[in-house]
């Protein structure tokens, strides 16, 4: 069992960019063994699960493939192999695989949208009692991340910006340390350190990702001109993650079991596990999940993302506007540039999935 405080690494927007920007794709071919890499999260434990347990194995075999499931301890390196074609798909929130993947010019599908923050991620002040009060202090967050992204919708809705308030860039397994000290009244996180910080005395949960429902999304990624070539992966990956999801989501002894040993994997126990479930919005249904990408809303949070990312510079250097990187959905609208589409959201798999045609 991994220390809590080590088990998450950020979910960061920067910090490599310059390597990716050198980075060249997987070569698109037509091939059977697969690599996959994933890292700690409660939506993305059901991976590590499957892994473990032979399910990967059953839907591999089904399709006459090889994947190989690798868990990385740090979260963007996950990514950045990924992106220097070392892995074929990996788990990511859709603001990292637009600003890393697809702003480092590796055209990147979502096959499986697996779930959306619901409260996991959130705003803490010290002697606070309302986000208001959070004006005029120092935040420590970890910079360009889904925390970062979440204090700037959260100070919109007071009609405020990020000049209000100080950010002083903090790394995550420190987050709970670090609130226990003096100097240290606002903090943005999420879960399990969310978890641990609000027992803390004077602790107050201000903000959540409640509060933003949909904008933070949790993927399971591949490299576009792999799937193209070789779909019986992206069946693949479909059918374990409904196949372990069913199994983690139900109310039977199995499913318990489930449970309990995704939370030991991630630093915790079942509890602990289903707590962080309920703050999470996990899609185990592929309608859901059907549903949820193909509604008008993505594009208002895939635009709210994009100019985020701009703002911060992080969609390349130079970036004239947001609209440097293309992102196509469902229906086939592309934001930004039609002719640099990279970062591509479809429904396909999850809906052979939904029809039971996997």
């Amino acid at each position: 069992m991994k220390p809590i405080a080590t088990a998450f690494t950020a979910k960061v927007l920067a910090g490599s960019l310059l390597a990716l920007t050198l980075a060249m794709p997987a070569a698109a071919e037509q091939k059977t063994d697969f690599k996959v890499a994933w890292s700690i999260y409660v939506g993305w434990m059901p991976w590590g699960y499957a892994a473990d347990t032979g399910i990967v194995r059953k839907w591999a075999d089904k399709y006459g493939l090889t994947i190989e499931v690798t868990q990385f301890n740090d979260y963007v390196e996950s990514i950045n192999q990924y992106t220097a074609g070392a892995y074929d798909a990996v788990t990511l929130t859709n603001m990292d695989g637009l600003s890393i993947p697809a702003a480092g010019g590796v055209d990147t599908t979502a096959v499986i949208v697996g779930d959306f923050s619901n409260g996991n991620d959130a705003v803490i002040l010290k002697d606070g009692a309302a986000l208001a009060d959070i004006e005029g202090r120092s935040v420590n967050l970890v910079e360009f991340s889904v925390s970062h992204y979440l204090l700037a919708r959260a100070l919109e809705t007071l009609g405020k910006s990020e000049q209000d308030v100080a950010v002083v860039n903090t790394a995550d397994p420190d987050m709970v340390g670090a609130f226990q000290t003096p100097d240290v009244t606002a903090m943005v996180t999420w879960n399990p350190m969310v978890s641990e910080i609000v027992k803390l005395p004077d602790a107050t949960k201000v903000f959540d990702s409640a509060q933003i429902p949909g904008e933070i999304i949790d993927l399971m990624v591949a490299n576009t001109e792999t799937i193209t070539d070789n779909p019986d992966f992206a069946k693949a990956l479909s059918g374990i993650w409904y196949e372990t999801l069913a199994l983690a989501t139900a109310d039977t002894p199995e499913g318990a079991e489930a449970r309990a040993a995704m939370g030991a994997a991630s630093g915790t126990d079942q509890a602990g596990f289903e707590a962080q479930l309920t703050a999470t919005k996990l899609f185990d249904k592929p309608a859901e999940a059907v549903a949820f990408v193909t509604s008008p809303d993505l594009a208002t949070t895939m635009n709210h993302v994009r100019t985020f990312l701009f703002d911060k510079g992080l969609l390349g250097a130079g970036a004239p506007s947001a609209d440097v990187v293309g992102i196509e959905l469902p229906s086939g609208e592309v934001l930004g540039d039609g002719g640099n589409v990279k970062l591509r959201f479809t429904d396909d798999w999850m809906q052979r999935a939904a029809d039971g045609a996997l």
